[in-house]
């Protein structure tokens, strides 16, 4: 049934397919059989059937004639299969599907629902063909049951998988074009409509989106369409100044882009508007896509793009290997074409386009998944193809988008899900994210001025922390006109408050550990990473009571899966302001790495911060060239630009309360501490403990937990 269609259909016909399959679909939904999978289908078919019942009532015009409660009863009959109080008995649950119909057809099934679950975004985009796609594929396949019941045997897998399989291969052209036009044409703008002309102090243009929406989004929309324009600007001007500042520092000239990406959560639209506003004063138009759920798109449990609330994360999380069901390397090589044809056929606006400006939000409890025998879930060889796809998908995103001519800038603040002192809270991080650069930029150039002298840094926790760590650096040429750290102020990582360095893998070993992160959505309890020459040996966490699930865990979702991962950045975080408002606040654990990775020194494993940018001279503000760009792994782009870089880079924090000791030695023996028991204790860095005090007599139980 979907043969013919990957070269996109013209609207007749997709009018036609979908009056065709929507009456099957209706059929379906009615039929009574014996079979112990008609549930599944009928199921399915009624949500299949919801989803065309709701065409017209989804038209931009017509969504906006409803009533707010009524735009809430069609997000929630969308999404209330997902909930967590319903999941048990979902289909899109592969717990439920498998234990329904075996592990093979189980997977299967589940993942076809979950596919057709996405569509959501193609009804409120209103892409018809989109929809007839899924469509025919369910009927497709709910055919080989309806034969197989008919011989009197059960249906087989193989046949279905198969199915499924060209399905993934026939379309993934067409869907990798869309994708990849949709992330560099401003002229895609139907996020960009809603932001631009909706009526913002009325919630009901949430649910324009069709994005699931809570009582989150409601609450945060509220909140920022009754602050005072001024705070609104200040919050904007920061985020946009931070992305114009990530362009001059690192040498870049902003004025030969065009486009810029802005990724947010609903609720955020009023300070995206004003930041489109000073964008398009930059000569920036603003591009604004969707984090699809599609399997097509999927990432992992990452959402890149703007997005709404999860009506479940355990969903998302169990369905973020269903890729298992198609990945082969003829898949990846085919994948790959279509990659390169598609940003061919963009590459003039690849060319102008600046990089993201990502608005993140934080607040929400720390999620531990549960990890599902149940879900699909790669094997070894896929485990490589996926590394494999995500390394030469970068090279060739790079040659379109230049890593030396693109920057970014990333900002994050609470929403009401943080609690009861959400608007305090709120206050706060607008305090932090304008704190005042060129105080922390002379603080932390007299730190760099140390640690420049030194050839490793040693640091270890204290308390339950397991910490012990060497971390070599890389050695200076001309002292006078170089330098090892970056003096990070308020640019493209806001808020202010680091300094940072790509390390020397070589002689870098020891053992890093947390207690408690929160990293990529995922909560890790007890976190331990082994390194030796930079290199993690050894990994393990606490989430799980087998020690093999637990490794797995941390393979999947901090290595992604790759065999081991260098150090590829150490930092000190100087921002004791955001530490102490976690403290006093206590969400300390609901801070976003964004703030967090400033309130301790913190680790990256994967790529340097100067990924496909290396031969580009980047400079402190006091003319010393920063030389540690490189390290052993991303040198092989000489040679081999496959093994030089890994598409990914997670910061892992060390808090200040879990800190015994960060020590710079130099090569003739000398030490120079500059933190010790969670302070600072070198010269000239005094104005950092200021923060402490505001805890009282709660410090030294802080520092001595």
């Amino acid at each position: 049934m979907t043969e013919g269609l990957n070269q996109g259909m013209s609207q007749e016909f997709v009018e036609e397919r979908f009056t065709l399959a929507k009456e099957r679909v209706e059929q379906i939904a009615s039929e009574q059989g014996q079979s112990s999978y008609d549930a599944y289908f009928q199921a399915t078919a009624v949500y299949l059937l919801g989803l065309c019942e709701l065409w017209d009532v989804c038209k931009p015009d017509s969504l906006r004639e409803l009533p707010l409660e009524r735009l809430r009863e069609i997000n929630a009959s969308l999404y209330c299969d997902l909930l967590p109080e319903n999941y048990g008995v979902c289909y899109g649950n592969p717990e439920y599907a498998v234990t329904c119909f075996g592990q093979d057809m189980g997977r299967l099934l589940s993942f076809l629902y979950a596919e057709i679950h996405s569509q959501v975004e193609a009804l409120f985009e209103q892409d018809k063909e989109e929809l007839v796609l899924r469509m025919e594929l369910f009927l497709e396949i709910y055919q080989v049951f309806v034969c197989a019941g008919e011989e009197g045997t059960e249906p087989d897998y193989e046949q279905i998988r198969q199915i499924v399989y060209w399905f993934i291969s026939d379309y993934s052209g067409r869907e990798t074009e869309k994708r990849v036009h949709s992330q560099l044409d401003p002229a895609e703008d139907f996020a960009l409509r809603i932001v631009m002309e909706s009526e913002l102090s009325d919630s009901r243009y949430l649910y324009y989106y069709g994005e699931y929406v809570t009582e989150n989004e409601e609450k945060l929309s509220a909140y920022l369409n009754a602050l005072p324009e001024e705070t609104v600007c200040k919050m904007a001007d920061t985020f946009t100044e931070g992305y114009r500042i990530g362009f001059l520092n690192g040498g870049k000239d902003i004025t030969k882009k065009k486009t810029v990406n802005i990724r947010y959560e609903l609720g955020f639209e009023r300070i995206i508007r004003r930041a489109v506003l000073n964008f398009r004063k930059m000569g920036l138009e603003p591009v604004i896509y969707r984090a699809s759920l599609s399997v097509f798109h999927r990432r992992g449990t990452n959402r890149i793009g703007y997005y709404g609330a999860e009506p479940n994360k355990q969903f998302l999380y169990d369905h973020k290997e269903d890729q298992a069901l198609f990945l082969d390397k003829k898949y990846v090589s085919r994948k790959l074409e279509e990659l390169r044809r598609s940003y061919e056929s963009v590459r003039e606006l690849a060319y102008v386009h600046g990089g993201p400006a990502c608005m993140e939000s934080f607040g929400e409890e720390p999620f531990a998944p549960q990890s599902k025998v149940s879900a699909c879930h790669f094997t070894k060889e896929q485990q490589q193809l996926s590394v494999e796809y995500a390394s030469a998908s970068g090279q060739i995103v790079n040659e379109y988008i230049k890593g030396e001519e693109r920057s970014f800038t990333i900002i994050a603040f609470p929403t009401p899900k943080i609690g009861e002192r959400f608007d305090e809270i709120f206050d706060a991080v607008i305090e932090i994210n304008t704190l005042d650069y060129t105080l922390y930029q002379t603080i932390q150039q007299r730190i760099i001025d140390t640690l420049d002298q030194a050839e490793y840094v040693r640091i270890r926790g204290c308390g339950k922390n397991r910490t012990d760590l060497k971390v070599a650096l890389h050695p200076l040429t001309d002292p006078k006109c170089e330098t090892k750290f970056e003096n990070c102020v308020a640019d493209v990582n806001i808020p202010v408050g680091e300094v940072f360095t790509s390390p020397k893998l070589e002689g870098t070993e020891g053992t890093l550990h947390v207690t408690k992160v929160f990293l990529n959505g995922l909560e890790y309890r007890d976190l331990s990473l082994g390194f030796k020459n930079g290199m993690i040996t050894d990994y393990s966490c606490g989430n799980f009571e087998d020690p093999a699930e637990a490794a797995k865990y941390v393979k999947d979702n901090v290595l992604f899966h790759h065999e081991t991962l260098p150090m590829g950045e150490f930092a000190i975080g100087t921002n004791t302001t955001a530490y102490v408002a976690g403290i006093l606040y206590q969400i300390q654990d609901k801070l976003p790495i964004l703030i967090a990775e400033k309130t301790g020194p913190h680790f990256a494993v994967g790529d340097t911060c100067y990924s496909h940018c290396e031969d580009l001279k980047v400079y402190n503000r006091d003319g010393k060239e920063i030389i540690a760009r490189d390290n052993s792994c991303s040198l092989m782009r000489k040679t081999d630009t496959s093994k030089a870089y890994f598409n990914c880079h997670t910061d892992i924090t060390i808090p200040y309360d879990e800190l015994g000791e960060l020590t710079a030695v130099a090569s003739d023996g000398r030490v120079f501490p500059v933190i010790r028991a969670g302070k600072f204790v070198l010269a000239g860095c005094e104005e950092l403990n200021r923060p402490f005090e505001k805890l009282g007599e709660r410090l030294d139980g802080v520092f001595s937990s």
